[in-house]
């Protein structure tokens, strides 16, 4: 019985768990983001909004909180405040007026020139090899496809 309890125990023991060393991380890495984001005046989530959009103007809402695995709840006052920071606008759809499309304005377009530094900025924070550091990517997104 008490090898039982111990044995239970194991399994919930915080150093046994993928999860908090993954969460750690992922806090750790948008922590390090943060100073390089602030100068230009963005947070981690309307960066990543961004480099969709600079690399995918005009995508609709509902395609960008699919690609961000973000829900409306999320996306739509965040992008709110992109709007007022003049980086995006948000239009009705041509062909369907129940769509809302996102385009970026002059200033968002301008903005990439700065944000061109952030990601080998990071790299050089988290100063990993490019193996490793795909190697990591490859196993992030394995993990999200199979909880997804």
């Amino acid at each position: 019985m008490a090898s039982d309890r111990q044995s239970s125990s194991v399994g919930l023991a915080l150093e046994n768990q993928v999860c908090f060393p993954l969460y750690s991380a992922a806090n750790a890495v948008v922590r390090a983001y943060r100073p390089f984001l602030d100068a230009i005046d963005l947070t981690y989530l309307q960066y990543i909004v961004m480099m969709v959009l600079w690399s995918q103007n005009g995508i609709n809402v509902k395609e960008l909180g699919h690609k961000l695995h973000l829900d409306s709840g999320t996306l739509t006052p965040m992008l709110k405040r992109l709007e007022i920071k003049g980086f995006v606008i948000r239009k009705r759809g041509e062909h369907d007026e129940r769509v809302r499309e996102l385009y970026l304005t002059q200033a968002g377009i301008d903005l990439k020139e700065k944000a061109q530094k952030v990601p080998e900025a990071i790299a050089c924070k988290i100063d990993m090899t490019l193996d490793e550091l795909i190697q990591l990517k490859n196993l992030c997104e394995k993990i999200l496809m199979k909880l997804s």
